[in-house]
């Protein structure tokens, strides 16, 4: 069973609390169902990275990074999905170490 989106996101923000990260909400969706998507930066090197829910063949939730490159990008891509789905969620992880907080499975670079 799934979690809904908001209890998901708010345990992924005090993940990234507790351990010293700073988390927005920078776009509340649908809060059952809404796609989230999470985009860690880097603080330290200053690089994003974006994340955002799939399936795997399997049938299980993963984590996958569906676009790589510059900040500008990435913001794209967001942008992009908005408008395809105006129930996404969008949150902003920032770390020292560039962690994302996401305990399920992302797949590998």
């Amino acid at each position: 069973m799934l979690l809904n989106s908001d209890l998901w996101v708010s345990a992924l923000i005090r993940r990234a609390q507790i351990e010293g990260a700073n988390a927005t909400v920078v776009r509340r969706g649908d809060a059952r169902a809404g796609t989230v998507i999470v985009k860690a930066y880097d603080t330290s090197t200053r690089q994003a990275r974006l994340f955002t829910e799939a399936f795997g063949p399997d049938g299980d939730r993963l984590w996958i990074q569906p676009v790589t490159g510059a900040e500008s990008e990435l913001d794209a891509y967001i942008e992009r999905q908005r408008g395809y789905d105006p129930d996404i969620w969008v949150v902003e992880v920032e770390d020292r170490q560039g962690r994302h907080f996401i305990t399920e499975t992302v797949a590998p670079d």
